[in-house]
């Protein structure tokens, strides 16, 4: 809980010489967050608390999110300091490395991984999923070169009449538009990431290799880039935490991980009650805690059958404010277990 890291954020302040402000975004199944634009007003709040700084300490766990809001983040914090160093204690992934690229240094742990930052785009033009409820296909921007490169490089053809019969099927699936969007998404990815890497990288041809590989040549969304690759085969500005500094940064995650449950799907199965399930945090010492939350009531029964039925009444899903501890009841499953949550009732939608 947010009271009991505030040790731990004056302990990790001290080690780096920093202000710290901590920022996560749960890639909890079913209850998951991503990057999103609403934080940025959370952003500005705990900023103008902290107030300007030399150097400012962004802690960082993300399986990423919108690329927009990553770029506002960045610029946002360099307002704010001279120095921008990002610590990542496991994920910093697809939009989270945008935000990583931007830093003047990468602190990685061990375990720690970056990603590419090819993007999907998702709009209501996509290809629907077939009995998706109304869902859509997200558009990788990587996935529709590749198919283009398939047919001209792999399958060797070269005839202008088939390769624009090529692009008219693929244009039967995914919408004009949508493909014209993947096009412009593929070329302000590639020049935000340049603009942000003259933070830590001079070297011109580095930058490029560097925006090469996260951008195409790593081959897929999904692999991950470790603290060696990140240093010494991209070139990226990464330091290692000491063995104090990490046993701090561990301590962080560890209790994070145990508040927003990050490896348990969010069950409703195993709900009876109230619930209240925390999706994003932005903490720092000065700023408290703004948390996104989605709560709620799980009432089991039957119906007419004598069939197990679980009605899900949502009663609220936003941001609350916390600055003390405050405790709010969870029921939980079968063996009525009680789980404690920290809340007040400052909120904003």
């Amino acid at each position: 809980m947010y009271q009991e890291r505030l040790e731990l954020y004056r302990k990790l302040e001290k080690e780096y010489n920093s202000k710290v402000l901590v920022y996560i975004t749960s890639d909890r199944n079913n209850m998951g967050a991503q990057i999103a634009p609403d934080v940025i007003d959370f952003f500005i709040g705990h900023l103008d608390k902290i107030g300007i700084s030399k150097k400012i300490s962004l802690y960082l766990y993300t399986r990423g999110g919108d690329t927009a809001a990553a770029w506002n983040i960045v610029n946002l914090l360099r307002m704010y300091c001279d120095e921008l160093q990002v610590i990542v204690p496991h994920k910093a992934h697809s939009a989270g490395t945008i935000i990583s690229l931007g830093a003047n240094e990468i602190i990685m742990t061990k375990q720690a991984t970056l990603s590419p930052i090819d993007p999907s785009i998702n709009t209501a033009l996509n290809p629907s999923i077939p009995n998706g409820m109304g869902n859509t296909f997200p558009v990788s921007v990587e996935a529709v070169k590749g198919y283009l490169e398939f047919a001209k490089e792999e399958l060797a053809i070269k005839d202008d009449v088939a390769l624009s019969n090529i692009l008219i099927k693929l244009s039967d699936y995914v919408h004009p538009l949508v493909l014209g969007q993947v096009y412009r998404s593929r070329a302000q990815i590639q020049m935000l990431a340049e603009k942000l890497l003259q933070n830590q990288v001079t070297n011109k041809e580095i930058t490029k290799k560097i925006i090469a590989f996260l951008c195409s040549e790593s081959g897929s969304h999904d692999y991950t880039i470790n603290r060696r690759e990140a240093e010494n085969d991209l070139g990226l500005k990464v330091s290692k935490p000491t063995d104090v500094q990490y046993s701090i940064i561990k301590a962080i995650y560890d209790d994070i991980n145990n508040e927003l449950q990050f490896n348990k799907a969010f069950n409703l199965a195993e709900i009876n009650g109230a619930y209240a399930v925390r999706r994003c945090l932005v903490e720092s010492l000065k700023g408290g805690a703004d948390y996104f939350v989605t709560e709620g009531e799980c009432i089991h029964g039957q119906d007419t059958n004598g069939q197990h039925v679980v009605q899900n009444r949502a009663t609220f899903e936003g941001w609350r404010h916390e600055d003390k501890e405050i405790k709010v009841l969870e029921v939980n499953d079968l063996e009525n277990e009680e789980v404690y949550y920290e809340k007040s009732d400052e909120f904003q939608v």
